[in-house]
């Protein structure tokens, strides 16, 4: 996540009032900055630091702002900010690993209008769209979307269809992707590298908003949708030359305590060949929730072999929010 500064994007790149059909300040006040401070010891301080900065949404009459939840993991203390300068602190209300959003409840009035939610499945490839991030015009970018499509994150993450834009917001993270009739479409992700032809080139993932409608009331209740919590392994895992392979694991996770080892490959999983990222997640997935034993095929320098691995709820793992 790209941390503000003093920038802006060229002018011919800006949304303008005039070319959009609906009310573009209130959109642009909409979306608010957060930042973010973690404990040393938190579990996710070594990976995502112990000070993250981003963007949020305010979705709700109640000042109700949606983020990406990577923004607010373990969060002890969160101060958002509106384009108008108000500062007032949050309190992580709620996080979901499925879907990546978090939420985050002001303890204080904002005094900004919230955006109103799009249907992200109408969207297509093609369409223009804007990517708003805190602070106006200036950090506001005219954009398209250009692929809809599976995504597997290297964390035990899959999405069946986010969406993808270009050219890239630097700050993604927590960013809005506004549709044209100036509807929330999603909220950023990541940035990430696209390929058309023979070229590349940097573009954004957005989780889709229609993902956030049958879990938002669970979410609010109890900081998590009610469902069996996923099985976790603790790896971080990448496809290379057709293969699955291991390229960092979770302190004191699952897989690190069953013995899996940087560099091996992952051939099966539960008596399946492995397909690749999004295939290894969901079939880990499929053979039971949190605490269920997942059965690893490796290979670990040319040699085969079995490990049994006790899954765990990867929130068991986070430190809690505090209460205010």
């Amino acid at each position: 996540m790209a941390a503000p500064g003093n920038w802006a994007f060229p002018d011919a790149l800006q949304p303008r009032p005039e070319e959009t059909g609906f009310d573009l300040a209130a959109a642009l006040d909409a979306v608010v900055q957060l930042r973010v401070e973690i404990p040393q010891d938190a579990f996710t301080a070594s990976i995502l630091g112990t000070e993250r900065a981003g963007n949020g949404v305010v979705i709700g009459d109640d000042g109700l702002v949606l983020t990406i939840g990577y923004l607010i993991t373990e969060a002890e203390s969160i101060w958002l900010t509106t384009n108008r300068g108000i500062v007032i602190p949050g309190h992580a209300l709620a996080y979901d690993q499925g879907t990546g959003f978090g939420l985050v409840m002001p303890l204080g009035k904002l005094g900004v209008r919230p955006l109103a939610r799009g249907v992200a499945t109408a969207a297509q490839p093609g369409n223009p769209v804007i990517v708003i991030g805190q602070g106006g015009r200036a950090h506001s970018l005219k954009a398209n979307i250009i692929a809809k499509r599976e995504f597997a994150g290297y964390w035990e993450y899959v999405l069946d269809e986010a969406l993808f834009t270009a050219p890239a917001h630097p700050q993604w993270g927590g960013a809005a992707l506004v549709s044209e009739d100036g509807r929330l479409l999603g909220i950023g992700s990541l940035l990430v590298q696209e390929a058309v032809g023979d070229k590349a080139f940097d573009g954004n993932m957005f989780v889709p908003i229609d993902l956030l409608a049958p879990i938002l009331n669970e979410m609010l209740a109890t900081g998590r949708p009610v469902r069996p919590p996923r099985a976790w392994l603790g790896i971080y895992a990448t496809e290379m030359e057709g293969h699955v392979v291991i390229g960092g694991l979770a302190p004191g996770g699952p897989a690190e305590r069953a013995g899996v080892q940087l560099g091996d490959l992952v051939l099966e999983a539960g008596g399946e060949k492995v397909a690749g990222l999004a295939a290894l997640f969901r079939r880990i997935w499929s053979l039971g929730p949190a605490g269920s034993e997942v059965p690893l095929t490796l290979s670990r320098r040319g040699a085969s072999s079995q490990v049994q691995i006790r899954s765990a709820d990867r929130a068991s793992f986070l430190k809690k929010p505090r209460l205010h």
